[in-house]
């Protein structure tokens, strides 16, 4: 079984846009009672050989990692209200939900967020949700179908996991990480604030 990802990103976005498109327009949001999204990407990778299902894992993880910045926590505070790593680990795990366009925009300027009908619907409490806990899990769950047990899974991660240099603290411009700073907010994330804060 691979150790060391092959698994190029064309090809892991292809798989997270594969279920998006089975699901079509109930893909942004995660608080839908009956949510297809993650059953669909469970379905997707379960098609997957054990080792590809690895690879898969690892690349989340870099993913993942790719967006811990200052600039998306605080836009996660603004949209969801949480400031905990979990509740941002949900939240980094729901925007890989959104697909590769939407998740490289908001990674590039977590300002854009504001264009997505969920989070403006989110402003005016009138549903919807990103955070999804956890993607991990549904790739757990894909392999668990194929082979039975994810004993081998979590070995195999784990393994690559400890070659790998992952970020000990958010990546970018360090912020004063107080989430009460509107004024902050305002000039660093100004249309997610005039939704949020006004």
């Amino acid at each position: 079984m691979s150790m060391i990802t092959v698994m190029d990103i064309e090809e892991w976005w292809g798989f997270v846009d594969k279920a998006r498109a089975t699901v079509g327009d109930r893909a942004d949001d995660r608080e839908l009672p009956d949510d297809p999204l993650p059953e669909a990407l469970v379905d997707v990778l379960a098609s997957l050989d054990p080792a590809e299902i690895v690879d898969f894992y690892v690349k989340y993880v870099e993913v993942e990692d790719s967006a811990y910045r200052y600039s998306l926590c605080m836009a996660a505070y603004l949209i969801e209200g949480s400031y905990s790593d979990d509740g941002f680990m949900d939240f980094r795990g729901g925007l890989i939900l959104l697909g590769r366009d939407m998740f490289n925009r908001a990674v590039e300027d977590p300002d854009s967020l504001a264009d997505l009908p969920t989070v403006a619907r989110m402003s005016r409490e009138e549903g919807g949700w990103i955070g999804y806990e956890s993607v991990s899990y549904l790739i757990e769950d894909a392999y668990r179908r194929i082979q039975g047990e994810t004993d081998s899974l979590d070995t195999a991660v784990e393994t690559a996991l400890r070659a790998m240099t992952r970020p000990d603290k958010p990546l970018g411009e360090e912020w004063n990480r107080d989430p009460e700073d509107e004024e902050q907010m305002r000039r660093r994330l100004p249309r997610l604030a005039a939704l949020f804060l006004d």
